[in-house]
């Protein structure tokens, strides 16, 4: 995610503010920028690239002291990695500075209005828009100001602003992205998480969701937009520096699994309105959309399995016929593609080089495009013919957690959107509306499975093998989940489909072969019942995660992981947090580092 740092007050230098980002650096970013009041004017500087760039541009000014200044780390969401979309973002005066976390939803609203009263705009972002509104309500008073403009925005947002006439101020405010504050005898500080600020002090206040932030130096007030004063606990903050990157969480891996009702925020954000999906980036292949005669999906790894959940849901809800391949295979086979044909290219990252060549191949016959990414700027973004980000922000561990729920998430979107041009199902409303609460199951989810997910572990980490299976949606579950057991914890774990046992698999079960049985309460539920039984026949012990209150599954099962009751195809989903938590407590009892498994890499760009 982005990064934020501020600090005003007496001694504070550029040299501090830039120390600050690097403190961030953890977090991933394409650009970073500083602003700070100086003279009647807002001093800005800013740069494509790593905080080194930055930092070599300032060097004269370095240990310059300043009365106050933001800072800021750029994941980009909108508009691509360059010089004028860094933050900070002004307004037309040139004395308002803003940075900003989340994604504001309604900015190409608010932006046509602002440019109809004569605002101008010099950035591709949906931040600057904050600037100018600040700017409009603007009279003397910055807090006013802020608060005014927050009450026109829609989205997430962590933000902090200066004004060149307030130069010993800044305002912050928060909704649906992390923000914590500190204050010290003459300062005061500000930054998304506590890492930038363990060298100046180790009591905090972590921001709540609707509060707005006066800080001066020495001096911190915490009030809601309608002007009433509210009090933050404060939290006593005992980590070490190094131990802050990873919000206390000993590992990045499991840090990222708990960011997960935030991603999945994020991945919904301005892309559903009154029960419809929203993708305003589709409209230029809406008639693509209605007369494709079948769509063909290509990713690798993990985003295969998110693949293949989209073709289930495709042919379910939107009466397409889908393929999907590994795009290693996929751009080796003699395709037959032409301009009926849509494409549906699956990577994180956005350079994996397979996918790459095979969308090649598509675009040279004809063949159009939808590239699902997390990172703006990637090539597979530049080369496709439309774009859905995943807006997950960095990931740092190497094993895809959050990405892989973003992909979910995301992909239903695009699933849905193809259903309401195709046929309008009306079955589809019922799961837009469920993955609209999506991040809150998270939030209750991550709360309380922790310690069970650990016992369950110390029972299984020591076996050499494990079988996943499933049927229907339950079949990409059970091979991201057997996936994410082998890469981190170097158990070997096969997924198959539950009715291919017979075929062959069974022969390998016995007691030192447990199984991961993926038994929702589907219409597919007896069928795979049974197919557990079979593995009980030959003595294999069975985990089954299955949906809350299922009593049946507890009588002929040896442990069970409930997860709260969805439609049919967002078990993939509510699914994900357990067998992430699983094979990262697994890894960690056998001793292994799950942010950094042997062999692998974050980023597949070469063949």
């Amino acid at each position: 995610m982005c990064g934020i740092v501020g600090m005003v007050g007496e001694g504070v230098k550029i040299g501090n503010l830039i120390e600050g980002l690097e403190k961030l650096e953890y977090r991933g970013y394409d650009s970073a920028g500083i602003a700070f009041p100086e003279e009647q004017r807002v001093n800005v500087h800013k740069t494509v690239g790593k905080i080194a760039s930055l930092k070599a541009e300032l060097a004269p000014i370095m240990e310059s002291t300043i009365k106050a200044g933001i800072a800021h780390t750029r994941w980009a969401t909108h508009g691509a990695p360059t010089d004028a979309n860094a933050h900070p973002h002004t307004d037309c005066t040139g004395k308002i500075a803003v940075v900003h976390n989340g994604i504001i939803e309604n900015h190409a609203e608010l932006r046509r209005k602002l440019i109809n009263v004569g605002h101008k705009f010099h950035s591709e972002t949906d931040t600057e828009v904050i600037a100018h509104l600040v700017e409009e309500h603007y009279e003397g008073d910055l807090l006013s100001a802020v608060k005014h403009a927050l009450v026109d925005l829609e989205g997430a947002y962590a933000i902090a602003v200066v004004h060149a006439d307030k130069p010993e101020t800044i305002v912050a405010a928060r909704k649906g992205s992390p923000l914590v504050v500190g204050v010290t005898e003459n300062e005061a500080f500000l930054a998304s998480d506590v890492t930038p600020l363990l060298k100046y002090l180790r009591d905090v206040y972590f921001i709540e969701d609707g509060d707005v932030v006066l800080l001066e130096p020495g001096k911190l007030e915490i009030s809601r937009v309608d002007g009433s004063k509210i009090k933050r606990p404060v939290t006593h903050i005992d980590w070490s520096e190094k131990a802050a990157e990873k919000g206390g969480f000993p590992h990045f891996m499991l840090k990222e699994i708990f960011e997960e009702p935030e991603v999945l925020r994020n991945a919904l954000a301005g892309r559903i309105k009154h029960g419809r999906v929203y993708l305003p980036g589709m409209e230029s292949i809406h008639s693509k959309i209605e007369s494709a005669r079948n769509v063909q999906i290509v990713a690798c790894g993990t985003s295969y399995h998110a693949g293949l959940v989209l073709k289930r849901f495709l042919e379910d809800y939107a009466a397409i016929s889908v393929e999907i391949d590994v795009a290693s295979e996929f751009r080796y086979r003699n395709i037959h593609i032409d301009n009926s044909t849509i494409v549906i290219a699956i990577s994180q990252s956005g350079e994996t080089a397979d996918t790459l060549e095979g969308i090649r191949k598509v675009k040279a016959r004809g063949g159009t495009v939808i590239a699902v990414t997390n990172v703006v700027g990637s090539t597979l973004s530049r080369e496709s013919d439309v774009v859905v980000y995943l807006n997950a922000g960095p990931e740092i561990g190497v094993a895809a957690t959050k990405t892989y729920v973003s992909q979910l998430a995301v992909l239903f979107i695009i699933g849905a959107y193809f259903s309401q041009l195709r046929q309008d199902n009306e079955r589809i409303m019922q799961i837009i509306n469920e993955l609209e609460g999506m991040p809150t199951v998270f939030e209750s989810t991550l709360s309380t499975i922790s310690e069970s997910i650990t016992q369950l572990a110390k029972e299984y980490y020591q076996y050499r093998h494990f079988m996943y299976i499933g049927r229907g949606y339950g079949y990409p579950t059970a091979m991201e989940g057997a996936l994410k057991l082998k890469e981190i914890s170097y158990i070997h774990a096969s997924a198959y489909q539950a009715g291919e046992l017979k075929h062959g698999p069974i022969a390998l079960l016995d007691r030192k072969f447990p199984v991961f049985a993926i038994v929702p309460d589907d219409n597919l539920k007896a069928k795979v019942l049974s197919n557990v039984m079979e593995t009980r026949a030959r003595n294999a012990r069975v985990v089954a995660i299955c949906t809350e209150g299922d009593q049946e599954m507890g009588r002929v099962v040896n442990s069970r992981i409930e997860v709260p009751r969805v439609s049919e195809p967002l078990y993939p989903l509510v699914m994900s947090p357990y067998l992430q938590l699983f094979a990262y407590h697994v890894a960690v009892l056998r001793g292994n580092d799950p942010d950094k498994p042997r062999n692998l890499a974050k980023s597949v760009t070469v063949e």
